[in-house]
């Protein structure tokens, strides 16, 4: 399954916000229900880099005064997807690196969805349930539905 096929749940969960914003900005979107990453982007809507809630929060507790731009604490390098990519390749890279949101951007490396890791698992394992149904009734005879 590509990951295009989860665009539903992949673009509600997308906020973007300028490289020049301020910490509160990012702040502000993560405090947003359903929001767990925050891609930062530039002038062109190209994706610059990431902020998660845990990034924030080590922001927070090595200095609590500063008020510096959303791009001072940004991660610079981003692991990301594209529509193309399989859901199980992206969901193993997830889960291998530990993380549990990542952007999804198209050919311009412009954001346009965040995956979830919990959306991943779901639907893998629906999908699993399927097959392993299908091969059940294949087995008992029952044919298929």
């Amino acid at each position: 399954m590509l990951i295009d096929k989860l665009h539903a749940l992949t673009s509600p969960r997308l906020a973007v916000i300028d490289v020049n914003a301020t910490v509160q900005a990012a702040a502000l979107s993560l405090s947003r229900p359903g929001i767990g990453l925050v891609v930062v982007c530039n002038g062109n809507g190209g994706a610059e880099g990431v902020v998660s809630k845990s990034d924030l929060v080590r922001h927070l507790v090595r200095s609590a005064s500063s008020v510096p731009p959303v791009s001072a604490l940004m991660s610079r390098h981003i692991v990301s997807c594209t529509p193309e990519d399989d859901l199980r390749e992206v969901w193993q890279t997830m889960a291998a690196t530990s993380l549990q949101n990542m952007p999804v951007v198209d050919i311009g490396a412009r954001p346009i969805g965040i995956l979830d890791i919990r959306d991943a698992m779901k639907v893998l394992f629906e999908r699993e349930e399927i097959q392993e149904q299908i091969l059940s009734d294949y087995v008992t005879g029952v044919g298929y539905r």
